[in-house]
């Protein structure tokens, strides 16, 4: 799919032609950013918040960004849409939110089984990735960075225990991107719904649980409020990546040094969000603990079918030649990174463990 015939699908693309350019006055320049993040929600929105802050004061206010929160332009899931046609510049989210576009696009945010926030920027930055990111992003007209990190999220908030893959069948779940396809295979009702309307739709019993992010993210929306039942590890995103994406032509338009600037603040906030999650996860997790919430694991039976179900999910979608592509250069550069980071880090934190508890 190229970018003139993607547009002439878009709901948004026919209102291309009468969109104004970003706004310019005496030589300073205002980008409007959308985000799949409803206002306030911890970690996410304060990735979004910090990439536009360091893009205006890096550039000494020559080029502002002017954030809109979802649904203060347009909604959390048509942000994507909305930078391709023009009727934004610049958007802040997960790109696995459109992997309809492109089912490749999981990538740069989580795969099923996939890289952890140290292996993704691995193969961003010295491996494929960032090629490919740019590489997706021609086809669509965008420029795109890697601009956040959840780290490794949980397996999330049921209303009653888990004990093998058949209590996933007719279960009314919320997930998000291929882990949520993988869901599907196992006979959940899997529900996409943006950050903003999970606990509402938690609460009204429209789904019966839901992933989100982790133990501070996870505390702050309130889920312990409706449940005490609490997955720690899961399969679907042990690294997930936010991506700040700029309208091609726009990102093209801007002086070079402009362009470096949000390379250089997209990659700073990737490291500086990431560190805040997995700064803030532990206290968190034990607040959780203090309230009565109940964390447990899944058992292997459950760990296996979610493994069969992702292989079902890659499978699908091997036919398309870029997502095969870039499947394989995910999986070689993980393959490589792991031989030394789990006789090494990995190692070393077991005996850690061990020996000082």
């Amino acid at each position: 799919m190229d970018r003139r015939s993607f547009l002439t699908t878009s709901a948004l693309g026919g209102a291309t032609a009468t969109l104004a350019a970003p706004a310019i006055a005496q030589g300073n320049r205002t980008l409007t950013m959308v985000t799949t993040w409803g206002r306030g929600l911890a970690g996410v929105h304060d990735s979004a918040q910090r990439v536009a802050d360091m893009i205006t004061e890096m550039s000494g206010g020559s080029l502002t960004v002017d954030l809109k929160a979802a649904n203060e332009l347009v909604g959390a899931f048509e942000v994507f849409d909305a930078v391709t046609s023009g009727q934004a510049d610049m958007y802040h989210g997960a790109d696995y939110y459109f992997v309809n576009q492109h089912p490749a696009y999981a990538m740069f945010t989580a795969i099923p089984f996939g890289m952890t926030a140290q292996e993704l920027v691995n193969w961003y930055y010295h491996g494929d990735g960032m090629d490919a990111h740019d590489e997706l992003g021609q086809i669509f007209g965008l420029k795109s960075f890697l601009a956040g990190n959840t780290g490794a999220q949980a397996g999330g908030w049921f209303r009653s225990e888990v004990s093998g893959p058949e209590d996933f069948n007719g279960l009314k779940f919320r997930m998000p991107g291929l882990g949520g396809k993988a869901l599907g295979y196992l006979g959940a009702s899997v529900q996409n719904l943006p950050g903003g309307e999970v606990y509402q739709a938690l609460a009204s019993g429209a789904i019966d649980g839901t992933e989100w992010i982790g133990p501070w993210a996870d505390e702050k929306a309130g889920f312990q409020e409706i449940t005490k039942i609490y997955y720690a590890a899961g399969f679907h995103e042990p690294g997930a990546g936010l991506t700040l994406a700029t309208n091609r032509e726009v990102f093209e338009s801007l002086s070079p040094a402009h362009q470096r600037i949000i390379e250089i603040a997209a990659g700073e906030c990737h490291q500086w969000n990431l560190s805040q999650f997995l700064s803030e996860n532990g206290t968190a997790l034990q607040r959780l603990i203090s309230g009565g919430v109940t964390v447990r694991e899944f058992p292997d039976s459950v760990w296996d079918a979610f493994g069969e179900a992702s292989r079902q999910v890659y499978d699908e979608n091997m036919g398309d030649d870029i997502f095969a592509r870039m499947f394989e250069s995910v999986q070689a550069s993980m393959r490589a990174s792991a031989g030394w980071i789990s006789r090494s880090q990995g190692a070393y934190v077991a005996q850690r463990t061990r020996v000082l508890g």
